[in-house]
């Protein structure tokens, strides 16, 4: 009966998991429309993006975001195409 090491295991698990990594754009030049509309509406210095996820709704392509300023400020950044601008909204305090 073949045995599986460790390395074996980690091969099959990357290869299963792979698919799984590629669900984001392998381009997302959306982040930088983003990007761009923050600097100018929110006078915003994105240091990074995060929750980022896209989607599909009613047939329409989905893009969601949220950035983190250089100031500490926070944005949601949402789109559904046909639109062409994000809908902004700050993030504020939230109580859980």
């Amino acid at each position: 009966m073949p045995q599986f090491n460790v390395l074996t295991f980690t091969t099959v698990a990357i290869l299963a998991l792979s698919p799984l990594a590629y669900a984001q754009s392998a381009n997302p030049a959306w982040l930088d429309n983003l990007s761009d509309q923050l600097a100018v509406e929110k006078q915003c210095e994105v240091s990074y993006f995060f929750n980022i996820k896209e989607g599909e709704l009613a047939g329409r392509l989905t893009f969601e975001a949220r950035a983190q300023c250089d100031d500490g400020r926070q944005f949601d950044g949402t789109l559904t195409e046909p639109a062409d601008k994000f809908v902004i909204s700050e993030c504020g305090v939230q109580v859980c």
